[in-house]
């Protein structure tokens, strides 16, 4: 699946086997420039399009590999594919869109901006977010959202195992199974605003939302340490 982008592309790079720090460069310079950039032959390389400082959309013509669009500040990635391990980490701003599906730890530890899955998450996506949101078309797998202290996870699909576990202030939205919740996660139902925000987000995305949501955010029993709460804890760590 291609995702389209809003104006057309005003640089056209070839990855092939260049050095990915070139490459990263070059798009840089690209976006600076002001426009698009469309990034062809990616072969799923490792670091692309990380740290883009500057608004501006870079489309990726395929998949990518480990750590894509990691510590973006203000750019929109199209990833026309899959990609790897680490997708977005640690972004600040900005907006990650990807056709496929994202390996572990996707939008691990972003404290804005928006990544958008089209496909399914594997394990620990949105790990440690402080931030943005993860919207994820599928499912997502084992501890999603595992020490999430702020910031929004959509799941159209399924979730795996210790789903929020030692989750903070976060929050996550669940339209399948659930199939087990990590310490301290407790379902609540969600409210108008939850039902408006989620409707917004994924129409806006082209996601297809399913017919109803369930809330899990955290209990609050590991937020301060208490006596009769030490299983609690001891299971967390």
């Amino acid at each position: 699946m291609s995702l389209s982008t809003d104006h057309p592309p005003a640089s056209r790079i070839t990855a092939g086997d260049r050095p990915i720090r070139e490459l990263n460069r070059e798009v840089r310079a690209a976006l600076a420039a002001g426009g698009a950039v469309e990034l062809v032959s990616p072969g799923a390389r490792h670091n692309l399009g990380v740290a883009l400082l500057t608004p501006g959309t870079l489309h990726i013509r395929g998949s990518a590999g480990y750590y894509c669009a990691g510590m973006n500040d203000g750019a929109t990635v199209d990833i026309d594919g899959s990609a790897g391990w680490g997708l977005a980490e640690g972004m600040l701003s900005g907006l990650v869109r990807v056709a496929g599906n994202a390996g572990n730890g996707a939008a691990a530890s972003i404290r804005g901006g928006t990544v958008v899955v089209r496909g399914d998450c594997a394990a620990r996506a949105g790990i440690a977010m402080k931030g943005g949101a993860l919207l994820i078309g599928g499912a997502a797998g084992y501890m999603t959202g595992f020490m999430m202290q702020k910031g929004i996870i959509a799941i159209a699909g399924d979730a795996g195992d210790a789903l929020a576990d030692s989750m903070y202030e976060g929050v996550i939205f669940v339209g399948g199974d659930i199939t087990s919740l990590g310490n301290d996660a407790v379902i609540e139902e969600p409210t108008p605003d939850d039902a408006a925000w989620l409707a917004e987000s994924f129409a806006t995305h082209g996601l297809t939302a399913p017919a109803a949501w369930r809330k899990v955010v955290s209990g609050r029993r590991l937020w301060t340490f208490a006596k009769h709460d030490l299983e609690t804890w001891r299971a967390a760590l």
